[in-house]
């Protein structure tokens, strides 16, 4: 059986070209056209999603052909356009760019593949004229077995500017032509912070930013002969239902135990895919704010996500209340989970930039400082070398990472020998210390984590009692069992506390 969905990948000559502008402007235009529009983002990135959800208020969704699979990939993309009349699917830096310099493994190339979808390749043509045809001719080539259906022009001058770009392209190939542009417009430009666009909330991008650009595209983009295209793809055949958990498996075991998602704007980096695997798991989700909220929800188990807690720490240490409430539940047993900005919360104190030292949690015994260079950034693969709240050890599963922090050593962490070349532990941060009964514990390392460039293997995964956290973003795709075992550590605290 197979089913019909029209379809676009939205891809860029690099990153940088306006992928998440041109993806945003054309779907907010399909939606004022009165279209249902489901939009997905390749790769792992969590902020431009949040672009996509703002253009048709919905739920934007990642396909990460290394994290999550083929399978998965496809049954998420089947799952999310129930009822859509077309689907856009962003791409990730160049069309051609994945998780290797020598394959497609991870790049724009093999999701469109995967999914048997036209490509509109998006460039930036700022300065540019008749050199147009020659980037599209060699992106068009490249691969034959990938179709490059049209392009759509970024930062175009004028009018007449745009005319120049379209003849050029149809003198080498009127099959593949300029479908239209958008023009340069710096004050209407998405705004930026370190991990590329900020997240998109109502500060950041008002309502009428969104409708400007879905009003350029309807202007300056060709939107119908966009539609043919999509519409022409081919029947998609009908995707596992192993792979992705839908509503049925959701409902027959809703209600196994409830997890409080900490979602703010300190904390906001999930996939909707993981917390749907929660879901279907027999989960309630439930979420709650470290930045406002003085107490806990009644939950079984804690999810803390990525997210900019350094932008947010003075309120974060502020919440005093909230921060004594997560160390109480983890002192009687309460999973906790974190990733990344959650792993930070967690911790004695964040530092940042400017050399101030916030309280956080203190469950983690160590001071997650903020640097101006990259500390890490790619795909990597985890396995547990014990039991965790997720699970028995042996555990593999994907995720990657992308961080501006490390985690410095504590005067309070558990001691270690020391070495004749180990410089001097830094001073704790000003602060007054946790109460006695929530004092950090020992802290182990419950993964071995690969990095999928390169290889290194390091320890990691930050595990004291039922608290588990890491630098790394999962993927629970690339190995459903871990929702499962989270979801279980929670029904089964849930039973512990009702005893």
């Amino acid at each position: 059986m197979s089913r019909a969905i029209p379809r676009l990948v939205v891809a860029g000559t690099a990153s940088g070209v306006g992928k998440t502008t041109a993806t945003v402007a054309i779907a907010r235009a399909l939606r004022a056209r009165g279209l249902q529009v489901a939009l997905f983002k390749c790769g792992p990135d969590y902020l431009d999603p949040t672009y996509h959800a703002r253009a048709v208020a919905g739920t934007s969704h990642n396909l990460d052909g290394w994290m999550m699979g083929r399978e998965a990939v496809l049954s998420t993309f089947a799952a999310e356009t129930a009822g859509a009349d077309v689907a856009l699917i962003e791409g990730v830096m160049g069309l051609f760019d994945g998780a290797s310099p020598t394959g497609e493994e991870g790049s724009t190339a093999e999701i469109a593949k995967w999914l048997e979808a036209p490509v509109a390749l998006v460039i930036d043509a700022s300065g540019m004229a008749r050199s147009v045809a020659a980037l599209v001719q060699g992106f068009a080539g490249f691969d034959p077995a990938l179709r490059v259906a049209a392009v759509v022009c970024n930062q175009v001058g004028s009018r007449g500017h745009l005319d120049i770009l379209r003849q050029a392209q149809a003198q080498v190939n009127r099959s593949l032509p300029v479908l239209g542009g958008l023009p340069r417009d710096e004050a209407q430009r998405f705004p930026e912070r370190h991990l590329g666009l900020r997240t998109a909330d109502e500060a950041a991008l008002p309502e009428e930013r969104l409708d400007h650009w879905g009003a350029q595209a309807e202007a300056w983009i060709g939107l119908d002969a966009l539609l043919e295209i999509a519409r022409a793809a081919p029947p998609l055949p009908a995707a596992g239902a192993a792979a992705t958990p839908g509503a049925a498996a959701a409902s027959a075991q809703r209600g196994r135990a409830r997890i409080g998602v900490a979602f703010d704007e300190a904390f906001h980096f999930y996939y909707a895919d993981n917390l749907r695997r929660l879901e279907a798991a027999g989960a309630e989700i439930v979420r709650f704010s470290p930045i406002r909220d003085a107490r806990l929800p009644d939950v079984d188990a804690l999810y803390l996500g990525g997210g900019y807690p350094e932008v947010h720490a003075e309120r974060l240490a502020a919440n005093a209340a909230l921060r004594d409430e997560i160390r109480a539940f983890a002192g009687r047993g309460g999973p906790i989970y974190a990733e990344c900005g959650g792993l930070m919360y967690l911790t004695e104190a964040i530092r940042t930039l400017d050399g101030r030292a916030h309280p956080m949690v203190g469950l983690v015994p160590a001071e997650a400082a903020m640097c101006e260079k990259l500390q890490a950034l790619g795909y990597v693969e985890v396995e547990t070398q014990a039991r965790t709240i997720l699970g028995g050890a042996g555990l593999r599963f994907r995720g990657h990472q992308f961080r501006y922090s490390e985690l410095r050593p504590s005067q309070r962490a558990a001691p270690a020998p020391a070495e004749p070349s180990a410089a001097p532990a830094e001073p704790p941060p000003a602060q007054a210390p946790p109460p006695a009964e929530h004092a950090p514990l020992p802290i182990e390392h419950a993964y071995s984590v690969r990095r999928r460039r390169g290889g290194q293997v390091a320890r990691e995964g930050y595990r004291a009692g039922s608290v588990l956290a890491s630098y790394v973003h999962a993927h629970w795709a690339s190995n459903p069992l871990v929702p499962e075992g989270l979801v279980a550590s929670a029904a089964a605290h849930r039973k512990e506390r009702a005893r």
